[in-house]
């Protein structure tokens, strides 16, 4: 058993083929997931396990370069919001906002890999962007050998040495 890391094996398989710039559909129970949509379902029971506890575990796992849920979680659910700016923040990963239609209509169908939570908490459903990790791709070694740092991941650099907490625009 692998300490610390995700022992669930088909949600290890999918986040292990993760490329730069997939996308990671974190949502609730009742979420409409497509037919043929790569769906992991973590859900058990009614609210367990929550989009914030999966989060959580995600961050620890993924690098992401962007976070985007409906802009009325800001509003309509300040605690859920709170929670997302405290689990990204030093990420380098901006929010963004995407309407519920979005999520449910374009980026379902985009998505790599959606993880269905038991969750019943209002506006809890995130697209993660997946990313590489900016400090190993352009490490300092390379740039002192003159490699040029992409402007992206100077940003993304600098949030998170700097625990930028990241809000909706």
């Amino acid at each position: 058993m692998r300490r610390g890391r995700i022992i669930h094996p088909a949600l290890a398989g999918a986040l292990a083929t993760l490329g730069h710039s997939d996308i990671v559909l974190v949502v609730d129970a009742g979420f409409p997931i497509p037919r043929d949509a790569n769906r992991i379902d973590l859900g058990f029971v009614v609210g367990q396990p929550t989009v914030p506890q999966i989060l959580r575990v995600l961050r620890d796992e993924l690098y992401v370069e962007g976070v985007a849920f409906a802009p009325e979680v800001r509003t309509h659910n300040p605690r859920l919001y709170e929670e997302l700016q405290e689990i990204y923040t030093g990420a380098g990963a901006p929010f963004s906002p995407v309407t519920h239609e979005q999520l449910c209509d374009d980026v379902a169908h985009r998505a790599k890999v959606i993880i269905r939570s038991g969750d019943t908490n209002p506006w809890a459903n995130v697209a993660l962007t997946a990313s590489t990790d900016p400090v190993a791709f352009f490490s300092d070694e390379q740039v002192a050998d003159g490699l040029v740092i992409l402007p992206a991941y100077l940003e993304r650099r600098r949030q998170m040495a700097e625990h930028v907490v990241p809000a909706l625009p």
